[in-house]
């Protein structure tokens, strides 16, 4: 036998290089798998994240078109008012003045008509401000906030900050605004 003979039988891989190349291309599919996997259990998430931050939007728009003034709208005063004391039912405390003022009111004085109204306002089961469209898992809560100092300015009150927290099934999501009061100056 001749050496060419030899050399021309031999054109396979060795048993050590079969084993090199399945340990290498295992430890690839392997890191591709990884990878893989969370990006296809989470590949909803990108839904719920705009679902979260409509609702957020949706909810500080309306705190935030609502009037900023020294006096609940429905005060007598609610026009010439020059501070807190010049009115019946002031804004000076966040939250619902008078109390009774609850979101979504329909009865004069009943519904939130000024930003302040909506401090530690929350909400499960999130839906718009009559009740309908009620979007189950979803929950909402707001913080009103003086922000006035925030801005440089003396009264602290004459700025609030409103922040909106969306949740659903442990994802947060948040939005803040500011509202600046444009009461009557005289």
């Amino acid at each position: 036998m001749s050496i060419n003979s030899i050399e021309s039988r031999q054109r396979g891989s060795s048993l050590i290089e079969l084993i090199a190349f399945i340990i290498v291309v295992s430890v690839g599919v392997a890191g591709l798998v990884s990878v893989i996997g969370p990006m296809v259990r989470t590949s909803a998430d990108p839904m719920v994240t705009k679902q979260l931050a409509a609702v957020a939007e949706s909810l500080l728009n309306e705190a935030l078109h609502q009037p900023y003034t020294w006096c609940d709208p429905d005060d007598g005063a609610a026009s010439t008012a020059l501070a807190y004391a010049d009115c019946t039912n002031s804004q000076n405390n966040l939250g619902p003045a008078p109390a009774a003022e609850v979101r979504g009111g329909i009865a004069a004085g009943a519904g939130f008509d000024n930003v302040a109204d909506y401090g530690g306002f929350a909400m499960n089961n999130v839906g718009d401000a009559a009740g309908n469209n009620v979007m189950a898992g979803y929950a909402a809560a707001v913080v009103v906030t003086r922000a006035g100092n925030a801005f440089g300015l003396a009264d602290d009150t004459a700025a609030l900050s409103v922040t909106v927290t969306v949740t659903h099934n442990g994802e947060n999501f948040s939005l803040t605004g500011y509202r600046f009061r444009y009461a009557p100056r005289i």
